[in-house]
């Protein structure tokens, strides 16, 4: 690999801490239990959830506008490293949140939130910058890939800190504030190769425009999407698979619990999806080597429909580690491929312009999986027939999908 590629991979193997620790595992557990402790649960966890849909909305409308500015000389790497810089700081900031102060506990998180959206915009339109269309696929999927890693490691060691606090003579509380200071640190060390030997080589130029040239831009942008086929099949297709896969992350932990699966086992398999999902997504790039990344990415939506398959006969906890795994195989090469799919068919001039829309696609689109498994379940009274249901999303992404060519991707490119 070139630097700015080990570079640009290293910006995933920091930047993950904060997925696993912040978004999905620790942070919601201290909101609960310290921050927002004096809330009733339902409370509690009704402000958790506006806050993360306000955070969704607020990068849904700022996605196409910032895009649109950062495809300019010199733009992107500037508005990467304040978005970037700005979550690290932010969520170094959440190990000052004390007990009851929930309120200044959702203003930081929905900061770290839009920062790391805003920052992963940026960072998904540097690939086109960083490689050449023939390692696109690889490249990506090492970035998904040692991202699951990097992701792992502090997270094992903010949670060996925070089981082991009372034996070092720590509280809970304290042991849980330095996680996030942990998280913080790891990311920024992880952070420095990205912003010292990263450089966007593709670009408009020109001055930035303002705000209402920037929309007038991004309109004709949204045009140029629709008139061309390749593009738009794909869009179409990403938002229903990708609502499908994202779903399956989503509620995979709240479908265990239903089947009787323990706390403690689920973060082990947590943990364990980590791991095993690391491996699978370089495999994913290899094997896109071989048999290209429509196939790959096609055999990513077939193992997710086989997953919501098997998730309607699941019943023991040994069901759930097979489901579980089946998740890892898949996930990350399936985003990976996604990813790099996309950004071969793009103009790389405008490559953040186009990756924030393809962010906001992603966003969006994981509205309405959690929400069709909901009203399925409240009609059948069955969680396995919400989780049946998400079939409908597979097989919709797969037939629009499929009528993307492969020869005309690579006339595209």
């Amino acid at each position: 690999m070139t630097k700015e590629e080990r570079s640009w991979i290293l910006q995933d193997f920091g930047n993950s801490a904060y997925s696993i620790t912040i978004t999905t595992a620790i942070l919601p557990i201290f909101f609960k239990g310290v921050a927002a402790s004096q809330l009733a649960d339902a409370t509690s966890t009704a402000y958790w959830g506006y806050a993360n849909s306000l955070a969704t909305l607020l990068i849904a409308l700022l996605a196409p506008l910032l895009g649109t500015i950062a495809d300019f000389k010199g733009v992107k790497k500037k508005l990467f490293a304040a978005f970037t810089l700005t979550a690290i700081i932010s969520s170094a900031l959440l190990a000052t949140v004390g007990e009851g102060q929930w309120i200044y506990a959702l203003v930081i998180y929905i900061i770290t939130a839009v920062a790391f959206n805003g920052s992963s915009i940026y960072y998904d339109a540097f690939l086109t910058d960083v490689t050449t269309d023939d390692r696109m696929d690889d490249i990506s999927s090492k970035g998904f890939g040692f991202g699951y890693l990097g992701g792992t490691i502090p997270f094992v060691l903010s949670l060996g800190l925070i089981l082991s606090a009372e034996n070092l003579g720590l509280t809970v509380t304290f042991a849980t504030q330095m996680a996030f200071l942990i998280t913080a640190l790891w990311w920024m060390v992880f952070t420095i190769p990205m912003l010292k030997n990263v450089k966007q080589k593709y670009y408009i130029e020109g001055e930035p425009s303002k705000i209402k040239e920037s929309f007038s831009v991004l309109w004709k942008t949204l045009l140029e999407i629709t008139k061309n086929k390749m593009v738009l099949y794909f869009m179409i297709a990403y938002f229903f698979y990708i609502d499908g896969v994202h779903t399956v992350i989503t509620m995979a932990t709240a479908y265990g619990v239903d089947v009787g699966v323990d706390s403690d086992r689920l973060l082990i398999i947590l943990v364990a999806i980590q791991l095993v999902a690391f491996p699978f997504a370089i495999l994913y790039g290899k094997l896109a080597k071989l048999f290209g990344a429509r196939k790959m990415i096609m055999a990513g939506i077939i193992t997710y429909t086989v997953i919501s398959i098997y998730g309607f006969f699941l019943k023991t906890e040994l069901d759930f580690w097979i489901l579980a795994m089946l998740v890892a195989s898949a996930q990350g090469g399936i985003q990976a491929l996604s990813r790099s799919y996309f950004g071969k068919l793009i103009p790389k001039n405008k490559s953040a312009e186009y990756f924030s829309i393809f962010n906001i696609f992603g966003k969006v689109s994981s509205i309405f999986g959690p929400l069709l498994m909901g009203i399925v379940i409240s009609i059948t009274g069955e969680t396995r027939h919400g989780i049946l249901s998400l079939i409908i999303l597979f097989i919709l992404g797969a037939y629009f999908f499929l009528k993307i060519k492969d020869e005309k991707v690579e006339e595209i490119a």
